[in-house]
This record gives C-alpha cells, structure tokens and sequence, in this order.
C-alpha cells in the first residue's frame, strides 16, 4: 500500500510515521509512505501557499494551484483509489472506513491549513473528506496521521501477531473487554479467576460478556 500526504507542515509527521508498528510495516515494505511539502509546487520565490478569502472573511485560505498541481503530477505516476481531505465536516472517522481504506492500493491525504482549502478543490479533486472528531485542529496533519496509523496497522503482517488487532475496540462493534498481565496479584488486587483457569471457551464468554457491559456503560451508542 502507499499513502502520499500532501501537507504545509512535513516535520509534523515525520517522528509521527517513523516509530513503533509503522515503523516496521515501510521496513517490510507493507507500507510506502510518502510526504510532500506543498510548498514545492509553489511558483512565487516566497513559496506562497495561502492568500486571503474572498468576500473579505478574517484568516487564510490554502491556494488550490499548487495543491491542483501536486495532485496532477502524483495521479500522472499511478492511479489513486481515494483522495482525502481532513475536514471537520468530514465523514465521521471510525474502525469500519479504517477497514476499508487498508484494502486500497494507493490513497493521498490532503492536509487541511488555515481557514481550509479553496473550495473548488473539494468540489473537483477530492474523492472522499474525513472528520476524525467534532473540534478543530490547527491543521490536518495529525489527522492524517491517526488516519495513516489506523490504516498501517492492520494490513496483515504489520502486527506480529495478526489475530490480537481483530481483538481491538470497534473491531465487532463492542469496546474490547479488560486485559491482565503478570503478577496474579499485586498490592491487593487480583486479576479475575477465570482468565487464569485455563479455560478457554469460560474465558471466550466472559471477555464477551465484559465487551458488552463496557460498551453499555461507556458507549451505548454503539448499540443502536
């Protein structure tokens, strides 16, 4: 799989990219991750990305030349399934477009700046805006990396134990169930009896059963 982002800010997601299972899924070559500094494609000596909006609004709005250029020049060396756009307006993130995002071949990931892109590159070059919450960052890059980590992570042979990232939260709908480790017993507190019986379809049935209480009591709204 490759992921070109397109960002004003490179450094922001170059330590976020280059650690941990990501880390190791470009080293096997799972993943190709590519950052492109939009600036590149600027042509004024100042590497002007930005201008003022129309209609006399206060802030900055990103200039769609440079982005519709750097989108052109990718898409003229292979074919894009999904070019994203980190919105607030976006569709809501979550596991499921996770899921489907990892199937792809090859994806960009525009991020968003200032008070936004120009809308005409929304309306002709985007094929897909995401949201990864309801509040406001001060720009897309740490979006797309939440977007590129969740995506990485689960194409199989990223975890070196593929089955424990089908156990993850929203994986079945349901939060995931409490997790023990070593010691037994510490300052008092014991780890449930049941997960140290040995017995694998007891302990089956009480993580489902611990799945589905903390999902009513932390989230019902995955229920409905």
């Amino acid at each position: 799989m490759r992921i070109d982002i397109i960002t004003l800010h490179p450094a922001l997601l170059d330590g976020a990219l280059s650690e941990s299972i990501i880390k190791r899924a470009r080293e096997k070559g799972l993943a190709e991750i590519v950052i492109h500094n939009l600036r590149d494609w600027c042509d004024d000596m100042r590497r002007t990305a930005d201008d003022y909006p129309f209609g006399g609004e206060a802030g900055m709005v990103m200039k769609i030349e440079p982005i519709y250029k750097c989108i052109t020049e990718l898409k003229s060396q292979r074919h894009y399934d999904e070019i994203i756009y980190t919105s607030p307006d976006g569709i809501q993130y979550n596991q499921g477009e996770a899921n489907r995002l990892s199937l792809l071949d090859n994806i960009i990931i525009l991020c968003g700046h200032y008070k936004g892109v120009d809308h005409r590159v929304r309306e002709h070059l985007i094929t897909r805006e995401i949201s990864i919450g309801d509040y406001v960052l001060t720009g897309g890059e740490l979006a797309a990396a939440v977007i590129t980590d969740s995506v990485v992570r689960i194409i199989p042979g990223a975890i070196g134990d593929e089955a424990s990232a089908l156990t993850d939260s929203f994986q079945d709908g349901l939060l995931a169930p409490p997790v023990y480790t070593r010691p037994a017993e510490f300052n008092g507190w014991s780890v449930p009896e049941v997960l140290l019986s040995g017995h694998f379809a007891k302990i089956d049935e009480w993580q489902q059963e611990q799945a589905m209480e903390r999902t009513k009591l932390l989230r019902p709204d995955l229920l409905k």
